[in-house]
C-alpha cells in the first residue's frame, strides 16, 4: 500500500524552497548531511549523539562505507527526454513511490520525545515505507496506529532475535496483528560490538529503560518478571539484558521463525556470497546487504562493495535491499544501479527527527527524494528500472 505521490520530486521541491525564499524564508532543516549532523549534535545530549553517530571500534567501517560510494562514478547521458520521470518500484508486491525505505533504528526517544511515532507519521504521509526496530521507544501497536492515522504505507517489523523463543514468537504474532507486512531479521547483532564512543561515556540507553517498550508491553516478557515493570523497573531492565541477544543461533534455527509467522522474512546483515546462498536455501524472501552502518565489526567490508557479489548469487530470485552509508540521491542511484531494488535510509532521518520531530523527518525525506529525482534525470534516465552497472564507472582504490 502507498499514497499517491508526486513524480517530479526535484523540481517541485526546488520551486517550493525558492518561492519561500522570496518571502524571506529559508529551509529550517539543513540540506547537507554534515550540517544536519552537526546541528543535531548541538541539540541532543553528548550520550545520545554518540550513540547514533558512532560505530564499532575506531569507526573504520563507517569511513569505508562512505569511501566505497566515491569509487563508483555516474556517467551522465545527454538528450534523452527526461521531462517525465517515475521513481516508483515494486517491493514484495507493494508499489513504493521511490526505492527508499526508512531503516530500523532503535531508542529514538533519546533524540526526540515523539520518537518512532513522529517518524511513522512523516513516512506514512509521504507513502514512504518504514521498518520498526524491536528496540523502539514506542510499542509496535502505538506506532502502527500513528502510521495508519497519517496515511497508508508499507511497514515492516525488524526482529532482534533473542534468547527466549516464546518471547520471539509473541513479537512475531504482535507484528502480524498490528499490520506489519514483513519481518526483517537482523543477523549481525548476536552481541553488541565494542563501541568506543558509548563506552567512553559509560552509556547504554537500554539500562536507563530507553528502547524497551516492546518488551515491557509484551505479555510473555511481563510473565517472566518477579514483579510488574511499573513496580520494579530495574528487574525488567535486567531481564531485557538477559534475553535481548542470542549468540548461539545458526542457519537451522530459521525454521523456528517460519513456523511462527506467515509474513515474508528478510535477512539483514548479509555481506558474503555464501551467506546469500544460505539465505536462499533457508527460503528467505529477501536479503538486506548491510554492515549495520559500521556499528558491529570495525574493519568490515564496505556494504556497497559486498552488494554486487550478493546480487550475482541471488540472480533476481529474491528481493535484495541495501543498507549502510546512504546519505544522498547519488548514493541511492549507485546502489540501485549495482542491483539493489531499494535502499534503507538511516542516520539522516534520525538527525531530522532530532532537529524538528515529524517535520524534520519529512524534510529529510523530501530533500532526499528530490535529490534522487534530479540525479536520475540529469544522468539521462527516467526510471529506476533503467539503472544497471553500465551507468557507472569504477575507479581504483
Amino acid at each position: 500500500m502507498s499514497n499517491p505521490a508526486p513524480r517530479m520530486y526535484g523540481t517541485e521541491r526546488q520551486l517550493q524552497i525558492y518561492l519561500a525564499g522570496m518571502q524571506g524564508q529559508r529551509p529550517t532543516t539543513p540540506m547537507t548531511y554534515e550540517v544536519l549532523e552537526e546541528q543535531a549534535r548541538q541539540k541532543v545530549s553528548p550520550e545520545a549523539f554518540g550513540y547514533v553517530a558512532g560505530g564499532a571500534g575506531g569507526e573504520e567501517t563507517m569511513r569505508a562505507n562512505r569511501a566505497a560510494f566515491e569509487r563508483w562514478q555516474i556517467i551522465p547521458r545527454m538528450l534523452r527526454n527526461v521531462g517525465e520521470r517515475d521513481l516508483g518500484v515494486q517491493v514484495l508486491g507493494a508499489s513504493l513511490p521511490a526505492p527508499v525505505m526508512l531503516a530500523p533504528i532503535g531508542v529514538q526517544s533519546i533524540v526526540h520525545a515523539d520518537a518512532e511515532v513522529a517518524v511513522a507519521r512523516a513516512a506514512a504521509a509521504l507513502g514512504v515505507p518504514f521498518i520498526l526496530s524491536t528496540a523502539s521507544s514506542k510499542t509496535m501497536e502505538e506506532v502502527a496506529q500513528a502510521a495508519d492515522a497519517a496515511g497508508k504505507t508499507t511497514r515492516w517489523y525488524q526482529l532482534y532475535w533473542g534468547r527466549d523463543p516464546e518471547l520471539t514468537a509473541s513479537f512475531l504474532a504482535r507484528a502480524e496483528r498490528a499490520g506489519y507486512g514483513a519481518i526483517v531479521v537482523t543477523l549481525d547483532t548476536p552481541l553488541l560490538s565494542w563501541r568506543e564512543r558509548d563506552i567512553a561515556l559509560a552509556y547504554l540507553p537500554f539500562l536507563l529503560g530507553e528502547g524497551i517498550a516492546n518488551y515491557l508491553s509484551d505479555p510473555v516478557f511481563r510473565a517472566s518478571l518477579p514483579q510488574p515493570p511499573e513496580q520494579n523497573p530495574q528487574a525488567a531492565i535486567m531481564r531485557f539484558v538477559q534475553v535481548f541477544s542470542n549468540p548461539t543461533l545458526t542457519w537451522d534455527d530459521l525454521k523456528f521463525l517460519r513456523e511462527h509467522t506467515s509474513l515474508p522474512i528478510l535477512l539483514k546483515g548479509i555481506l558474503h556470497p555464501d551467506d546469500a546462498r544460505h539465505a536462499l536455501d533457508a527460503g528467505a524472501n529477501g536479503i538486506i546487504v548491510s554492515n549495520h552502518g559500521g556499528r558491529q565489526v570495525d574493519g568490515a567490508i564496505p556494504a556497497l562493495d559486498a552488494l554486487p557479489g550478493v546480487v550475482e548469487v541471488v540472480q533476481g530470485g529474491v528481493l535484495v535491499l541495501f543498507d549502510s552509508g546512504i546519505r544522498c540521491g547519488a548514493d541511492i542511484f549507485r546502489a540501485v544501479a549495482l542491483g539493489a531494488q531499494a535502499v534503507l535510509l538511516g542516520r539522516p532521518y534520525m538527525w531530522g527527527l532530532a532537529l524538528g520531530g515529524e517535520a524534520g523527518v519529512r524534510d529529510v525525506l523530501l530533500n532526499t527524494l528530490a535529490d534522487l529525482d534530479l540525479t536520475l534525470a540529469l544522468s539521462g534516465y527516467t526510471s529506476c528500472a533503467q539503472l544497471t552497472p553500465a551507468v557507472l564507472r569504477h575507479v581504483g582504490q
